[in-house]
């Protein structure tokens, strides 16, 4: 008895070292999980909570050595600068209408097109999706030259030109960026067609064979049954496309849009708009109408995300974007 006695004490002493390592072993990783976690937090975060810090600041705070992040004498002259200036709502509306325009037509060709490549066989498909993969790889500065040129001298088969006399300018509007869109060709198309070829090769095909046994064409299949089977994947895209065309400076100044309809166009232009109608000339002073302008910017689109984040994550783990 004192021989088995010894044994179980022995055994109870490993068992209480080994859990209390383990208990110890857990919280060291806890501790290591919210250092990284927070430290990434503020490398992202960090410069948007200086941003919006100093879009509140005044003129005195700005040279007061002091003041760090929170202002002694917060003001919103810097936003009541930035929303006239920005003739924010107008903007802003104009905005709107041409993103949820090109993220409609970014849906319906590139679902289209995906939807294509995931069901049908045709001559050079394999040749033809390897184009698409490049679109997705290719930098848009190395086409930059040739996009400029071609929209600025734009003709169908030289009928313009045979019948006005000369090729159509296109520039200075947003008639280019439609156009590249409904031809597959727009900003992230490359991707968006990948997202829904991925999305639906992971659909049965028993859902396609069901409606054709029922009579249903395949127009009627793709837009009734497959394109609404595919709504993870047409939010994925809808947000990706809203976000990046709000934020896209590249093809605005290529086709030098209008800045009163690109509201982060106009954003640009903001603190030289300033220092002439205002009559600041401080740079450091408006700078901060810029710090909100930059805060007013953001507000839309961490609105139209919040809105759509649980759909949005369904559908990044849905379409295949990650696989």
């Amino acid at each position: 008895m004192v021989y088995y006695r010894k044994i179980n004490e022995k055994a109870h002493d490993v068992t209480f070292r080994s859990g209390a390592f383990g208990r110890v072993k857990l919280v060291l990783f806890s501790v290591f999980r919210a250092v990284i976690i927070i430290g990434m937090s503020y490398i992202i975060l960090g410069p948007v909570i200086n941003i919006v810090s100093n879009s509140f600041f005044s003129g005195s705070d700005v040279y007061n050595p002091s003041v760090f992040m929170i202002p002694l004498n917060p003001t919103l002259e810097n936003y009541r600068r930035a929303f006239v200036r920005l003739d924010y709502f107008r903007t802003l509306g104009y905005t709107l209408v041409y993103i949820v325009t090109i993220t409609l037509i970014q849906i319906f060709v590139c679902s289209m097109v995906g939807y294509g490549f995931a069901r049908f066989d045709f001559p050079l498909k394999k040749l033809l999706f390897g184009c698409v993969i490049v679109t997705i790889v290719l930098p848009a500065h190395v086409i930059m030259l040739p996009l400029y040129q071609h929209f600025r001298k734009w003709d169908v088969l030289g009928i313009i030109e045979a019948v006005t006399g000369e090729a159509a300018n296109l520039l200075s509007s947003e008639t280019p960026m439609y156009l590249m869109t409904l031809f597959g060709t727009g900003l992230r198309s490359g991707l968006f067609i990948y997202i829904f070829r991925q999305f639906f090769r992971g659909l049965p095909k028993e859902i396609e064979e069901a409606a054709f046994i029922d009579g249903a064409g395949p127009w009627y299949t793709y837009f009734a049954i497959m394109l609404a089977n595919a709504m993870p994947a047409v939010i994925t895209v809808a947000v990706f496309s809203m976000v990046w065309q709000y934020n896209d400076m590249f093809y605005a100044r290529l086709f030098s849009m209008p800045t009163s309809h690109i509201l982060t166009f106009r954003l640009s232009t903001l603190q030289a708009t300033v220092e002439f109608a205002d009559q600041v000339k401080d740079p450091l002073i408006s700078q901060l109408a810029v710090y909100a302008g930059i805060t007013l910017v953001l507000l839309p689109i961490l609105f139209i995300y919040f809105t759509l984040q649980k759909y949005f994550v369904e559908g990044i783990e849905r379409s295949g974007i990650v696989g």
